[in-house]
């Protein structure tokens, strides 16, 4: 739904992002100015720029989901099916398959394993670091399947948080790479920044230089090869903290991308269209509060069928 309103005499001559945070209740600067640069606001039906003046009586437009507060949770989907591969009264392990978002960036959004977290286990909402992450105690990339723990209670997600920071949490992850070269097992300690020109990547600063100039944080991945395939290994991947997109990179780093992976220089694959890798595998030794666990989820199909 659009919502529109007239700009008042005493707006005429505001510029348009100013003009839009006094007629608009429930919006930050910095929201108004991501609204405009997607397009998500008009002026009499067009598209300005952020520092164009508005007149009186102009119309201006909104997409209604801009005006969601910033802060709301996640709608629940109880019909949006949910894998369920371990489940307790203090943790649930669910299996996320690829192309579905963890958890919304938009209070409006739908779709994404939190709306059918909430949906299926009412009692997370509410629950945890943010109100669209319910129970989450990480996050997987869109395209990347897999095993993702949730805490049912407050105490629950903060015990498991905490032991993920303190690598008490195992995590290993399959996937597909070229062979080529690629020794049979290997440790990849190469630190991560956030790229600099590229948001949607994060760098691997492999030159001491890169080192001084970002202050990366340090990253570490193990990994063996399970079997080669014609010109391509599935690897399985240990990952301690798992930065994000951590093994995606550490692979790139090393002139081995992810099949797939295109946003990383992975070559792309009859059929395939995701990056190559899975989370597999998550266990927990168990807490003062969370009993220990251990789970495995086979690769999908797409994966299986490679080779």
């Amino acid at each position: 739904m659009i919502r529109t309103a007239k700009v008042s005499a005493q707006l005429a001559g505001s510029r348009l992002d100013k003009a839009v945070l006094a007629v608009f209740d429930g919006l930050s600067r910095a929201l108004v100015k991501k609204a405009i640069d997607e397009r998500a606001i008009r002026v009499n039906g067009r598209v300005i720029a952020k520092g164009d003046v508005v007149a009186e009586d102009d119309e201006l437009s909104i997409d209604e989901s801009w005006l969601v507060p910033r802060d709301a949770p996640a709608i629940a989907e109880p019909e949006q099916p949910l894998h369920v591969c371990y489940k307790s009264d203090r943790v649930v392990v669910v299996d996320k398959p690829a192309h579905q978002p963890t958890a919304p960036l938009r209070a409006d959004e739908r779709g994404t394993l939190a709306n059918a977290l909430v949906g299926h286990f009412p009692e997370l909402a509410g629950i945890g670091r943010n109100p669209r992450e319910p129970g989450l105690v990480h996050r997987l990339d869109n395209d990347t399947s897999g095993l993702v723990v949730v805490g049912r209670t407050e105490e629950a997600v903060a015990e498991l948080v905490d032991a993920l920071q303190h690598e008490l949490i195992a995590k290993r992850y399959l996937l597909w790479c070229a062979s080529d070269g690629l020794p049979d097992t290997g440790t990849i300690e190469i630190p991560l920044t956030n790229h600099p020109k590229d948001k949607r990547r994060v760098y691997p600063c492999i030159h001491p230089r890169d080192v001084m100039r970002y202050a990366p944080r340090e990253a570490t991945t193990h990994y063996r090869v399970i079997r080669r395939v014609g010109d391509l290994a599935l690897v399985e991947a240990d990952a301690p903290k798992a930065h994000r997109h951590q093994i995606r990179a550490h692979f790139a780093g090393i002139e081995h991308p992810l099949l797939g992976d295109v946003l990383y220089g992975g070559k792309e694959h009859p059929g395939l269209t995701r990056h190559a890798l899975h989370a597999s595998h998550i266990s927990y030794r168990g807490g003062a509060i969370v009993e220990a666990f251990s789970v495995d989820s086979p690769l999908p199909p797409e994966l299986q069928a490679i080779g």
